[in-house]
């Protein structure tokens, strides 16, 4: 396997890190969506890779072991000496059919040699959990799936991916790899403790909450922001994610991070499903960033020994918000526990899809820090 980092910027174009000559799969490619909806992005990508596989997707801050950046977008180029992969995308006009889409990825990549997938989506027009729930009927579930919803920072605007094209809305893209000599890891961690009671969600309806333990769902976390950061939700709102777990499957708790609220209603429409009858409880921060980075990359550590390698770091965005732009822990906490010979690229976004460290299934998880490392046992590595 062989992989190599390099960046695009506006006036300055394309700029590698190191040896850039071999045949690349695929191309994945992160920046701010101002950047990615730059037509000469793409067409300089497609210049420098006229056969192979390009996939965008929108982030917040952006970050590898030389620099943290939102002025540029960062880029890496991978290779393969055994393993195969295929590219399958589908777009998707409204939440409601993101089951639907997950559902018609996985038939496209499905195979009885699938061992992974990467997938990327919109970032607030497809849901998450949905998603993946589709992609969950239609393939093996030996199959490792990992992927992100396309973020844009703190501002909440529109998310872009793209898949052999510019960087649009509406977008899902995912790359399938195939054959026994890919070996992929996977971490998580959070760092976000839990507080106050736990309580029963007793209504909700999609993404929405409407009442834990029977109460207006808004009202009682009202007490936990002051003035300023009502004026300012959903970006307050974020440094007070929900912890949900579902009833009698103890241990299989994820964190969801909040996306809109209804002030009028009480209702709280969250990043992923939390079903009627699961447990609930709030969570707050902070807690250091390079705590979880370290945690999350020595779970995800390659098994294969092999000369390089892939490593994606992804931070949700509402740890952006909580750590300012102390972004550095993260990055030093990293380089320590990754070897160099992996090409390590990370970002934040919207929450990410990894299999969870318990149960081992794949799901959308918030307010984490996700680590995912790729490798490949061949003679000629």
């Amino acid at each position: 396997m062989r992989s190599r980092q390099f960046d695009w910027k506006p006036g300055t174009g394309l700029s590698w890190h190191g040896e850039a000559g071999f045949e690349a799969e695929f191309v994945l490619y992160f920046g701010a969506g101002a950047l990615l909806s730059d037509p000469a992005c793409y067409k300089a990508l497609r210049k420098a890779f006229p056969h192979t596989a390009l996939v965008g997707c929108s982030a917040g801050e952006l970050f590898d072991p030389a620099q943290i950046c939102d002025d540029r977008v960062l880029a890496v180029a991978v290779g393969f000496h055994e393993t195969r992969t295929r590219l399958a995308s589908v777009e998707v006009a409204k939440a409601s059919h993101s089951a639907d889409a997950g559902a018609a990825i996985g038939r496209r990549l499905a195979a009885p040699d699938l061992r992974a997938m990467l997938v990327f989506s919109d970032g607030l027009n497809v849901d998450g959990t949905a998603l993946v729930a589709g992609l969950q009927e239609t393939v093996s579930p030996m199959v490792t799936i990992g992927g992100l919803p396309a973020g844009d920072g703190v501002a909440f605007g529109p998310t872009l991916v793209g898949a052999n094209a510019p960087p649009a809305s509406g977008c899902v893209a995912a790359i399938g790899l195939y054959g026994e000599h890919l070996s992929i890891e996977a971490g998580i961690a959070g760092g976000c403790p839990p507080f106050g009671p736990r309580r029963m969600i007793t209504r909700s309806q999609g993404n929405g909450l409407q009442e834990p333990d029977g109460r207006p769902a808004f009202k009682p976390r009202r007490r936990n922001l002051e003035g300023e950061d009502l004026r300012t939700i959903p970006g307050a709102a974020l440094l007070f994610p929900l912890r949900a777990e579902p009833r009698h499957q103890p241990g299989q708790d994820r964190a969801r991070m909040m996306r809109s609220i209804d002030q009028a209603s009480g209702e709280m429409i969250f990043a992923g499903r939390k079903p009627q009858g699961w447990n609930a409880q709030w969570m707050r921060s902070p807690a250091l960033m390079a705590d979880s980075a370290a945690e999350a990359l020595h779970q995800a550590e390659p098994s294969a020994c092999e000369a390089e390698g892939l490593a994606l770091l992804v931070s949700c965005i509402g740890r952006q918000l909580e750590r300012g732009r102390r972004a550095v822990e993260k990055i030093e906490a990293a380089a320590e526990a990754m070897a160099a010979r992996h090409a390590l690229t990370g970002f934040d976004f919207r929450g990410q899809v990894s299999p969870h460290p318990r149960p081992g299934f794949s799901q959308r998880h918030g307010r984490t820090m996700t680590v995912a490392t790729a490798s490949e046992t061949s003679d000629e590595a």
